[in-house]
């Protein structure tokens, strides 16, 4: 009889219905790492829900943002704020919750914590400590961004917000030319357009997109090449909502003749150091940095201002 139960129930999963339902299983203590919806409210795990009704306390980017979340299905456990700006003040309160025995769920104002935002300091305490840690999966906008841009998904890099300075947006962009991946970024409504400008400029026309509101009434995701998607922006007066641009891998570009190399890079120099020249042209034309660099700093011997 025990024999043709379990057969039974192996059918019926095999069948694609789902299996009798599991025992529950009390929320163990120690630190939880929860997704919430990026957008959509209705895109928040079963899981997610248990864990945050469980914990006994419940660590917050900004609390007032959770409190929407928390309205919107009956939560009312304690709460703590957990951000840049308060995790000096509040953390030694979490870890003693956690050295207690208690249960900690960790949220940020939406998406998977620790996915630039707050949350690695603390996890790394309580590892240090001890402490049990796990996760409860859910929404991420850098992965729904990626799969529904319609580029290459089977490697890439996620290189966070880009720097809100040029020059240092600009490093960063050069860091990130030779990937041979997939790239993907966030970045401010108010900062699209100069950053799609430099990213079309030092990386090429790449194939890319930019996503925007996911999972929310005005989604919307474009698609095109960055020089296209850097005019398109540039004349949009006002851009809202979360951005993410993803940006396909570097294609396989014939290298430059040696004569359109000098200029480029004595261009570069004129407003530019001679390592963040090299940088730059390196990017834009997909070459090594290393040597890149010796030509500039022979054409700066030579006399290029």
């Amino acid at each position: 009889m025990e024999g043709s139960e379990r057969s039974q129930a192996t059918g019926r999963q095999a069948q694609g219905k789902p299996p009798d339902r599991a025992p529950d299983r009390p929320l163990g203590p120690g630190l939880h790492i929860v997704a919430t919806p990026i957008g959509n409210l209705r895109d928040i795990t079963l899981r997610a829900l248990d864990t945050l009704r469980a914990a006994d306390l419940i660590a917050a980017e900004d609390t007032r943002v959770f409190a929407k979340l928390a309205s919107a299905y009956g939560i009312a456990n304690p709460t703590v704020a957990y951000s840049d700006a308060t995790q000096d003040a509040n953390e030694p309160r979490i870890l003693r919750a956690l050295a207690a025995g208690k249960r900690v769920a960790l949220v940020s104002d939406a998406g998977m914590p620790l996915i630039s935002d707050p949350g690695y300091r603390l996890v790394r305490a309580a590892l240090e400590a001890g402490h049990t840690v796990t996760a409860a999966p859910g929404p991420s906008a850098v992965l729904m961004a990626l799969a529904l841009s319609g580029l290459p998904t089977e490697r890439f890099f996620f290189g966070g917000f880009l720097p809100a300075k040029a020059g240092e947006r600009r490093r960063a962009i050069a860091d990130a030319a030779l990937i041979p991946s997939t790239i993907v970024f966030f970045e401010a409504p108010h900062r699209l357009a100069a950053s799609l400008a430099d990213l079309a400029e030092l990386l090429g026309d790449r194939p890319a997109a930019v996503a925007r509101e996911l999972t929310k009434l005005f989604e919307e995701v474009r698609r095109a090449s960055l020089a296209a998607l850097a005019s398109h922006y540039a004349t949009q007066a006002e851009v809202k909502g979360e951005i993410v641009i993803v940006i396909g891998p570097p294609g396989e570009a014939a290298a430059p003749s040696g004569e359109t190399l000098d200029a480029a890079l004595r261009q570069a120099m004129t407003s530019a150091s001679v390592k963040d020249a090299a940088a730059e042209i390196a990017a834009r034309f997909g070459l090594r940095r290393r040597e890149v660099y010796a030509r500039a700093l022979e054409l700066k011997r030579q006399g290029v201002p």
